[in-house]
């Protein structure tokens, strides 16, 4: 419904909204480029497949991380979003992440969204929105994602699973 490859078979976790928009990070979205790469002083700590995912269109120059934190009271630069889950500061940490910060993930970019925009999209059909699992921020799977999602819910958005991605495939 929205058009936008952008957001095309995408799983997006929502980090933030609030009156000033909203913001998520496309989970299964993984590039080519190692994490290694673009940061190496990250890579012990880094969630499979250890490569930068591609968060969503807006701000790609900005790298935005996912982790695990031992201590949900927060590390230095998290910021828990469910669970064990949280967002991590990554300019914050200069020589890689602090103590306690495991599974991380970095995104290029984000997906975000002004004030009542998301909203607006959400009335008019253009998104599925389902309860979070923490299992999914972190998928070992990630090109999997949507579909494992999908076919977990009730009723016929489970069905979506099994939609042919294109239907003028051969």
């Amino acid at each position: 419904m929205l058009a936008d490859p952008n957001f095309d078979r995408t799983i997006v976790l929502m980090i933030e909204d609030s009156e000033e928009g909203s913001a998520g990070l496309v989970l299964n979205r993984p590039s080519e480029l190692a994490v290694t790469e673009a940061l190496p002083d990250f890579g012990e700590r880094v969630a499979a497949p250890a490569v930068v995912f591609v968060g969503g269109p807006v701000s790609q120059n900005t790298a935005i991380g996912l982790a695990r934190s031992a201590d949900t009271e927060g590390a230095e630069g998290w910021q828990q979003v469910m669970g064990d889950v949280g967002t991590f500061n990554m300019a914050a940490a200069e020589v890689g992440p602090p103590e306690g910060i495991t599974d991380l993930r970095v995104f290029a970019g984000y997906a975000g969204w002004g004030p009542g925009q998301l909203e607006g999209e959400i009335s008019a059909g253009a998104w599925l929105v389902v309860d979070a699992d923490v299992g999914d921020v972190l998928s070992s799977d990630p090109l999997d994602l949507w579909r494992s999602v999908l076919k977990r819910q009730r009723g016929t958005a489970s069905w979506l699973a099994n939609y042919p991605a294109d239907l003028n495939a051969n």
